[in-house]
């Protein structure tokens, strides 16, 4: 009976013992069940290759990882402007045939307030003269009296009335026999002459306002589209059409057409703003050369006066 119960106990510690061995080579999860667990994991192969956590990606340039971000969450990107685009900025950083655009239309603008200011004085200084010489000649009783009251200066006006005085003297020998129609003719056609020789001089310079007020456009127009080709290429070059990369080529171009407007709009208005002007002394001028013409008349109407009456009416 003793060694039963020894024998008995004796397979109980070895069947125990065998147990907690088993229990000890086993996982601590329990294994997975279903279609699931059936599928092996892939071998990380050249095809498939080992994904790399999103942070343990390296920052490249103009791409900053969130701090606080969590492991499943995509990192925020914070895209940094290759250079300055202010105005000057964008001017530095142009391609070599968009600056000399830019410089070319800068000079442009410079010229046509240069014009501005020359002219202005110019035509004002002209105008008041032609005024006081139209004047002097309606005041004037005879050509001679005129000749005294402008003296000899170069003005339009002193140039009309020496012009009537020397054709009369050269006249003076032929009057005698034949009427005044040819002298007032040969008169007229010197006055008018000295016209367009006064008008000429004050539109001088007012031809190349209306170059810069036709072209200027146009070639800031140019500037741009070289500029825009510049950009693509560099958006192909980049392989990206991301606005941090676009946006600066194509602002650069765009400043081109700026200032190719900014040169050809004052040039346009200060073109019309003269033209008018001239105009204005163009008509001042031909009131001086009626004038001239009218003491022409009257003088060679004082030759059947008596002497008397032709230097009392001196």
């Amino acid at each position: 009976m003793s060694r039963t119960v020894l024998f008995a106990a004796l397979a109980a510690s070895v069947i125990f013992s065998a147990g907690i061995a088993v229990a000890q080579q086993q996982p601590a999860t329990p294994p997975a069940t279903g279609p699931a667990a059936a599928a092996p994991a892939p071998a990380a192969s050249a095809a498939n290759p080992p994904q790399t956590p999103v942070e343990a990606l390296p920052a490249g340039p103009g791409i900053q990882p969130a701090p606080n971000g969590a492991a499943g969450e995509e990192p925020s990107i914070s895209l940094v402007l290759p250079h300055d685009l202010s105005p000057w900025g964008m001017f530095m950083n142009a391609d070599i045939v968009v600056k000399a655009v830019m410089v070319g239309l800068a000079f442009a603008s410079l010229v046509t307030w240069t014009i501005w200011l020359a002219k202005s004085l110019e035509v004002f200084g002209g105008k008041l003269r032609a005024r006081r010489a139209a004047d002097a000649i309606g005041n004037a009783a005879t050509l001679m009296q005129a000749g005294r009251e402008l003296g000899h200066n170069g003005s339009p006006g002193a140039l009309l009335v020496r012009a009537a005085e020397e054709e009369r003297a050269l006249s003076a020998g032929a009057l005698d026999h034949v009427s005044g129609d040819g002298l007032k003719e040969r008169v007229a056609s010197r006055l008018l002459r000295i016209e367009a020789a006064a008008a000429r001089r004050m539109s001088r310079g007012t031809g190349l306002l209306a170059t810069i007020g036709s072209t200027a456009p146009f070639v800031g127009l140019f500037g741009t589209v070289w500029g825009i080709m510049n950009a693509f290429i560099g958006i192909s070059q980049a392989q990206t059409t991301n606005l941090a990369v676009v946006a600066p080529g194509i602002a650069e171009a765009l400043l081109a057409t700026a200032m190719g407007l900014v040169a050809a709009i004052p040039a346009v208005v200060i073109y019309n703003v003269f033209a008018r002007s001239i105009a204005g002394y163009k008509q001042i001028l031909a009131d001086a050369s009626a004038g001239v013409e009218r003491l022409v008349s009257r003088d060679l109407d004082f030759r059947t006066v008596p002497p008397a009456a032709a230097m009392a009416a001196e």
